[in-house]
């Protein structure tokens, strides 16, 4: 038999395994990973100010976050607190001044702290807002407890009256508000009489009521019954033609002779007794008095209020439904106003508060707010 024939392979040719050393051969878990000491090489390399520069940045980006939670937290704190002293029906929106908050609270000194109150009830009417800022503050209490009062050296501000909540809250006769200059407003409306629709006119000219509030006074009330009549309460009342009742009035021989029958109604025209009573048969005479220049004119100047209560039928003849003048002429003028007139005062929780410089504008009322050692809080040296 023939021997195994053994192959020998040169040592330049062996497979890179076999010419692995013990070393090389070891397991993996025994080899430090060279990223590692690459990261390290990293951190050594940097300079040691550079790393104590973002210690602080850290530092200080903490206490930041820290001081402005705190300052959220005391305006939370402080709407609350106002809501349930000042008895408010929504809560305000505080905004406390100054950085940072936390070295104030530690003085027990505010640089200053802005309040804005929406929906303040004063009266038959809604402030729409009330804005303050009050600056100079001082806070009593013992830290770290919290605070327990504060008293505001000075506070300005301004409230607005709004012409939407004045429509709203005064509309049962659909009255709307708009501004007409700077110390007046215009009010229109529809007001039912003897089932038509009166047209309600009115001017309110505002006046400062005290220091505290604001009130009303109503001129230029009147009622239009569209292409009939004006009626405008008051003393004298007066119940008017409109120009388009007294043109057809004048165009037809039998209305204008029923108030020339009239002698309070002939001589507001202008007509002598005489002259009335002679028109009366005589249709030349009657063409001469109502062709003369501004007779329709004074036709819409003469009073006719004596004639609801003395001649109804003379306002049948020439086309005013006694029925709605008898309506229009029974509305007294301060019922009439109560339509129109609005007032109101500062709530009387809030002691110290003045108003100034009253001014209409365009959204509505404004007025300027203004005080000195407003007090809030329950602390012994606040006044609470």
């Amino acid at each position: 038999m023939r021997s195994p024939v053994r192959m020998f392979l040169p040592l330049s040719r062996q497979s890179p395994q076999s010419a692995q050393s013990p070393q090389s051969a070891q397991s993996p878990q025994s080899v430090t990973p060279v990223p590692q000491r690459k990261v390290h090489r990293g951190l050594a390399r940097i300079p040691r100010t550079t790393k104590v520069a973002i210690g602080l940045l850290l530092g200080a980006m903490l206490l930041v976050l820290v001081d402005r939670c705190a300052v959220m937290y005391a305006e939370k704190r402080a709407e609350r607190t106002l809501q349930h002293k000042l008895g408010l029906a929504a809560a305000p929106k505080v905004n406390i001044h100054g950085f940072p908050f936390l070295t104030q609270v530690l003085g027990k000194h505010l640089d200053g702290v802005d309040v804005t109150v929406p929906d303040v009830a004063a009266g038959r009417v809604t402030l729409a807002r009330v804005r303050a800022e009050a600056t100079g503050i001082r806070l009593f209490g013992d830290l770290p407890l919290p605070l327990d009062g504060a008293k505001a050296a000075q506070v300005d501000g301004d409230v607005l009256l709004a012409f939407d909540d004045l429509n709203r809250e005064l509309g049962a006769s659909q009255v709307t508000f708009r501004v007409l200059d700077r110390a007046s407003v215009r009010a229109e409306g529809v007001l039912p009489v003897a089932g038509r629709q009166a047209r309600i006119h009115a001017v309110a000219h505002i006046r400062r009521d005290g220091d505290r509030g604001v009130a009303t006074s109503v001129s230029d009330m009147r009622l239009d019954v569209p292409g009939i009549a004006t009626y405008r309460p008051g003393r004298p009342a007066r119940l008017r033609l409109h120009p388009e009742a007294a043109e057809r009035i004048s165009r037809d021989k039998k209305k204008t002779r029923a108030l020339l029958a009239v002698e309070s109604v002939a001589r507001q025209l202008g007509v002598t007794p005489g002259a009335a009573e002679q028109a009366l048969r005589d249709d030349k005479q009657l063409r001469r008095i109502t062709g003369r220049p501004g007779f329709t004119d004074r036709l819409t100047r003469a009073n006719l209020v004596d004639l609801v209560a003395d001649r109804p039928e003379t306002l049948e003849q020439v086309g005013v439904d006694p029925v709605l003048a008898r309506a229009l002429v029974r509305l007294r003028a301060q019922d009439l106003t109560e339509r129109v007139a609005f007032s109101f005062q500062l709530p009387k929780q809030v002691k110290g508060l003045r108003l100034r410089n009253i001014t209409v504008e365009r959204e509505g009322i404004r007025a300027d707010l203004t005080g000195a050692g407003l007090a809030v809080g329950a602390g012994r040296h606040s006044g609470g």
